[in-house]
């Protein structure tokens, strides 16, 4: 034990401490807090960078697709163990399994304050069929009514989300709040000068709700008339049950160039000259942020947390959900319209600069947590 305060930041996916909650965890450090992140499959990039912010690295078994209710306990377990050796004042948790089972191991290991942050609703709870969806619902439902009731302070990313839940009865109480998304740095994502060249940019995890089968189907379209426009793909291969097969991937070949995945995607989004996500549901997206605070306009779909980052018609372009028609002409205007991108562009780092300012959000956060 260091003599510090001690709060543990629990996440699914290790590069998401950096990328996401760097600038949460170095706050918390500023303020003179012993901080573990903590997070499954950690490795030794994310490990050195965890450390540059003053805080610990710290490996946690969590299965993010299995639904077996043995995995669960298992997990549940893993983390109060780990929750009663470390016993922090605090626990953050953020994204599903760490929320719900984070949540109720600390809650067993008796930690005073803990965090629930709700980044998005995700496949459990995007419309849509199938067994998995249906189970995976049931499940998560579940989960979220007995986690929320033991959590010190709920926070959503935007109000569409927390009236859902409040429709579902998944959460009764009345104090939850809502801030905007996880931030952006605003000084780490600066404006840059846009491109002539009509290219697009897309930049996700390869699911199908993230909108990725619509994008390359609009991109198809606009390239029919617009040989000269291009579209890119930043992402990765998800092993999710809604996830995009590699060879569906290079089946879009002729109308999409697949980056790959990208540990910096700063150097894709200055090299673009519109940003578009045609997503399900979100919490508020991150890829929106960075976009916006580079300077970039913003096509995207009019559903929660998407709609959060764009005022229509000011700094980017609202679509209907799961239509790639629409989504191309969104698209057609911008190359049809060529000074649109450039004045969008400028109202999409106003308001990144007045909404969505990383330490304005977190200030938000822990004033919330009462840390």
């Amino acid at each position: 034990m260091t003599g510090k305060p001690r709060v543990v930041v629990l996440g699914s996916y290790a590069p998401s401490l950096i990328l996401f909650r760097g600038p949460l965890i170095a706050e918390l450090v500023r303020r003179g807090y012993d901080v573990i992140a903590m997070a499954p499959r950690i490795e030794a990039d994310t490990d050195a960078a965890v450390r540059a912010l003053g805080a610990t690295p710290q490996e946690i078994a969590l299965d993010n697709a299995s639904m077996s209710p043995t995995a669960t306990m298992g997990t549940i377990r893993a983390l109060e163990a780990a929750f009663r050796r470390l016993q922090p004042q605090a626990v953050i948790a953020y994204t599903i399994k760490p929320v719900t089972l984070g949540t109720l191991a600390a809650a067993r290991a008796k930690v005073p304050n803990i965090v629930a942050l709700i980044t998005g609703l995700g496949f459990a709870f995007t419309d849509g069929g199938g067994l998995k969806r249906r189970l995976s619902r049931v499940v998560a439902t579940l989960l979220y009514k007995r986690a929320l009731k033991k959590a010190s302070s709920v926070i959503f990313q935007n109000p569409d989300d927390r009236a859902f839940f409040r429709a579902a009865g998944i959460l009764k109480r009345d104090d939850a709040a809502v801030v905007n998304g996880s931030g952006i740095d605003l000084a780490r994502f600066e404006p840059a000068p846009l491109p002539g060249a009509p290219v697009f940019l897309m930049i996700a995890r390869l699911l199908g709700d993230k909108g990725v089968r619509e994008y390359a189907a609009a991109a198809a379209m606009v390239k029919a008339t617009h040989p000269e426009a291009r579209f890119q793909l930043v992402g990765y291969l998800d092993p999710s049950p809604d996830g995009i097969t590699q060879a569906e991937v290079d089946g879009w070949a002729g109308a999409v160039e697949f980056l790959g995945r990208m540990d910096d995607v700063r150097p894709a989004i200055a090299a673009a000259r519109i940003y578009v996500l045609p997503s399900y549901r979100e919490g508020t997206p991150r890829s929106s942020l960075e976009a916006m605070a580079m300077g970039r306009p913003i096509v995207t779909t009019d559903v929660p947390g998407c709609r959060e980052t764009v005022a229509d018609g000011i700094n980017g372009l609202l679509v209907p959900v799961r239509e790639a028609e629409p989504l191309a002409k969104a698209m057609e205007r911008f190359i049809a319209e060529p000074d649109l991108a450039d004045r969008m562009g400028r109202e999409s780092r106003r308001i990144a600069e007045e909404k969505f300012d990383v330490h304005r959000v977190n200030e938000a956060i822990l004033e919330l947590a009462g840390l």
